[in-house]
């Protein structure tokens, strides 16, 4: 049994929807940001940087990194094709990820976690103000580049969808209209769609 250490509404629950659409038995396992969970022992035990996701295998080994763990996933379940087998396709699916992760997720923390990068507080408000206009940026690329048609990789559901999903689920908090982006808007109706997250939903993950 995989056990999944996610927060409410954060990048972790992409992790949650994959495990969902492959039927991996998991049992997830709550971090409350609100008491700060993320800080005390016995979770930098598992994790020191403080961060979810986290997910521990069967074998007791704890796993970090959003990408890292979607790649994990597809590589337990390669039936499902969740991972290209094409190299230039399988690049594409990582690029993403590693777009999402360096520079979109960033982008959306300026606005909650400008500590991690100043400490003057003028510093840290031009951050947070500066926040609708990079992730429109950031939308603008995922809807000319980052969708080649209904999904990621077309159409095909693959492992880089869940990540897409959960952080275009922030544009709207951003201040960024979904409206102004029609095909992200259609691609989060179609995830919405989907029996994963309106499972992830039912258990009010997200």
């Amino acid at each position: 049994m995989l056990n999944l250490h996610y927060a409410k509404g954060t990048v972790s629950i992409a992790v949650a929807i994959a495990l969902e659409e492959t039927g991996l038995a998991y049992t997830p396992v709550k971090v409350d940001f609100a008491t700060a969970d993320q800080t005390k022992p016995a979770f930098l035990k598992l994790n020191p940087k403080g961060r979810v996701p986290v997910l521990v295998t069967e074998q007791g080994q704890a796993l970090t990194e959003t990408g890292a763990l979607l790649d994990y996933i597809a590589a337990l379940t390669p039936e499902l094709g969740l991972m290209p087998t094409n190299p230039e396709d399988a690049a594409h699916l990582r690029g993403v990820m590693y777009y999402l992760a360096s520079t979109m997720h960033v982008a959306h923390a300026h606005k909650m976690r400008g500590s991690r990068w100043a400490d003057q507080d003028s510093s840290i408000e031009d951050m947070k103000k500066k926040t609708p206009e990079t992730m429109a940026a950031c939308a603008a690329y995922v809807q000319s580049d980052c969708l080649r048609g209904d999904f990621v990789m077309g159409d095909s559901f693959s492992i880089a969808d869940p990540y897409l999903f959960i952080v275009c689920n922030w544009l709207a908090g951003d201040g960024v209209p979904l409206a102004d982006f029609p095909r992200i808007d259609a691609f989060m109706a179609r995830m919405e769609a989907r029996d994963s997250v309106k499972a992830i939903r039912a258990k009010g993950m997200l």
